[in-house]
């Protein structure tokens, strides 16, 4: 694949907590948060002007999660592992499309 410039998007991965455990947190979005930051990083496209990655607390959709936003383009994704994330890294944020299989 060659490497294209991801330009001003943000992610922002629900990290909420419910003590009734049916929630982001309990879903693994920490590990996911951290896969993405790590990509991000291993293609040199982390920082203010390129791809910013952060955490939030609940984002309302909890039986669609775990959730992450990207915007500018306020796409909802739900995900269910590290092989999601690659693909909204992928296709969306370096490709410019959105991944219809995980909009929510």
């Amino acid at each position: 694949m060659s490497k294209k410039t991801a330009t001003g998007h943000h992610l922002f991965f629900c990290a909420n907590r419910r003590d009734s455990g049916k929630c982001c947190l309990n879903k693994l979005s920490k590990k996911a948060q951290k896969h993405a930051k790590k990509r991000i990083q291993d293609l040199r496209l982390k920082g203010d002007e390129k791809i910013r990655i952060n955490q939030t607390d609940c984002l309302g959709l909890c039986s669609n999660g775990p959730v992450v936003v990207v915007y500018p383009q306020g796409v909802w994704y739900r995900y269910e592992d590290n092989d999601d994330i690659d693909r909204i890294v992928d296709q969306h944020l370096l490709g410019g499309k959105i991944v219809k299989k995980l909009v929510i």
